[in-house]
């Protein structure tokens, strides 16, 4: 009996977890840069796009730890922050990755730095 209540407990707290990581995925494009809870800072990385490579759908990145070229790959989502002008975020394309725009991106793999989960593009920024 006690050993299907800790199974039943652990059941439980997988299910709580998992439904937090949903939720923050679903609404992380409406998050503005920077403000994402628990991965703005610690999971993510602040810049400023250098450079543009459309033939292999990369981008270099230049920020506080230095400069990293990332994938963009089919299943990365990229946003369009618009909060500072008082508007919702919106869907961004890769046209939308243009040097000198200001971004936060989520690496697929912290570790690896290869490839980006999702890009925030602060819009407007040059």
């Amino acid at each position: 009996m006690r050993a299907l209540l800790s199974a039943l407990s652990m059941l439980v707290l997988v299910v709580i977890l998992a439904e937090d990581g949903f939720g923050q995925q679903a609404t992380e494009q409406f998050i503005p840069v920077g403000k994402s809870p628990g991965i703005s800072g610690e999971y993510s990385y602040f810049g400023s796009i250098q450079q543009v490579d459309a033939q292999n759908r990369t981008i270099t990145v230049q920020g506080a730890a230095g400069q990293h070229t990332v994938k963009v790959t089919d299943a990365t989502r990229i946003w369009l922050d618009r909060s500072q002008t008082g508007k919702s975020n919106t869907t961004g394309s890769f046209d939308d990755l243009k040097p000198g725009r200001r971004i936060e991106m989520k690496y697929v793999n912290y570790e690896k730095k290869e490839a980006a989960d999702w890009i925030k593009v602060v819009a407007g920024s040059f």
